[in-house]
């Protein structure tokens, strides 16, 4: 097996925020996985990005019935004050709940429900994600659930328009 280097985990790690050794190890099983003769070193890189993936939606999995009683509450304003929404994000500790990933996560979430208007949370995390169509909001949250290791829920949402 090729010696995997810190540059190439430093790469993935910045693509998808995972650790370090969830990297190398992603890395490793990529390129024993792939002909590593002929493999292109995108290649490894795209299949450990797929095996981060399919671990954080694991990780995801397991947190789901795990209680939810912190969180924060994010009110997005759009069109100079014409357009409101709130989103309730919930997690199981305050800790999480302070933290920089978990609040970019509720805003990236009350944006999406300003934009598109969801009429519940079923319909808001089977949405296109509004900034990257290949993705729904719901890998969104599963992604972040996968970093931070913590069930994390939305609990209400609300999109308020004047006018309306």
């Amino acid at each position: 097996m090729s010696k995997i280097s810190a540059e190439q985990i430093k790469k993935l790690r910045e693509m998808c925020g995972a650790g370090i050794m969830e990297c190398r190890l992603a890395l490793e099983t990529a390129f024993a996985e792939t002909n590593s003769a002929s493999a292109s070193q995108g290649k490894i890189v795209e299949r450990a990005l797929e095996i981060i993936k399919k671990k954080g939606m694991e990780v995801a999995e397991k947190k789901k019935e795990r209680e939810t009683k912190q969180g924060i509450i994010e009110a997005y304003t759009h069109c100079g004050g014409k357009v409101v929404s709130v989103v309730e994000l919930l997690c199981e500790t305050d800790f999480v709940a302070r933290n920089e990933e978990f609040k970019a996560l509720a805003h990236e979430l009350a944006m999406q429900v300003a934009a598109m208007n969801p009429k519940n949370i079923k319909e808001l995390l089977e949405q296109e994600y509004i900034r990257d169509p290949k993705k729904k909001t719901g890998d969104l949250l599963t992604e972040v659930i996968g970093k931070i290791r913590e069930n994390i829920k939305v609990g209400r949402i609300a999109r308020f328009e004047l006018g309306e």
